[in-house]
């Protein structure tokens, strides 16, 4: 028997025809009735419609009589173990599939939009391959100017292998700095050799930079750069 770990659908019906819908609610009602899941809406094999529901029965029933009535002939159902993913996953299928039939495509609660970050990945590497065409010169670089104690050596230095972006929210707003590869922080054309001179750069005042500062330590999860010392 394989295991269930991460297993998300626990039962499925596919390809059901309206009809039985209509003649077998009965029937129907003992799988369906009170499950969360996602279900389907299909005219003539090809996908109108998706939404999620905590009571499927009761929401498939309501499509024989709303505004889809008329537009669908079968359906397929996929009963969840919880209802924690649903939101995440008919987004995720709106996003791919794009229904004929529903009016928004949603949206992801937490996911992070990489467009921006690839558009300049790209740019980076355009100006690059410029350079090396001869069609654009090297721009000078101005070395950032170091801030902290003279000699200080950078506290993060025994925990960074490769630089990574680190984050910190101050009065609701979200402010961003990159710890380098020598463990030193880079804001704003400035270098800090803590993070908490970084935070107090951006405070006016004395902050512990371990427990306001946060780095991305598996994918969305966020958390304080003391985690790094306690690895």
């Amino acid at each position: 028997m394989r295991a269930n770990k991460g297993q998300l659908v626990s039962q499925h019906l596919e390809n059901i025809s309206r009809t039985a819908l209509e003649n077998y609610q009965g029937i129907l009602k003992e799988y369906v009735k009170g499950r969360h899941g996602v279900y389907a809406l299909y005219s003539k094999g090809h996908l109108y419609y998706v939404g999620l529901a905590s009571n499927l029965r009761n929401r498939l029933k309501s499509h024989l009589t709303d505004r889809h009535a008329q537009t669908w002939d079968s359906f397929s159902v996929y009963l969840t173990i919880n209802d924690s993913h649903l939101h995440e996953l008919e987004t995720l299928i709106l996003k791919i599939a794009s229904p004929k039939g529903n009016r928004i495509s949603g949206n992801f609660i937490k996911a992070e939009n990489l467009k921006p970050i690839f558009k300049k990945a790209v740019t980076k590497a355009q100006q690059k391959e410029l350079v090396k065409l001869g069609l654009k010169k090297i721009a000078e670089t101005v070395k950032p100017k170091v801030t902290g104690q003279k000699g200080f050596k950078a506290v993060l230095t025994p925990y960074v292998k490769d630089k990574f972006e680190i984050r910190f929210w101050y009065k609701s707003k979200l402010y961003k700095a990159t710890v380098r590869k020598d463990g030193t922080i880079f804001y704003k054309g400035k270098i800090y050799n803590s993070p908490s001179t970084a935070a107090a750069a951006i405070t006016g005042r004395a902050m512990n930079g371990w427990t306001t500062w946060r780095y991305e330590c598996f994918p969305g999860d966020w958390v304080v750069l003391d985690v790094l010392r306690r690895k």
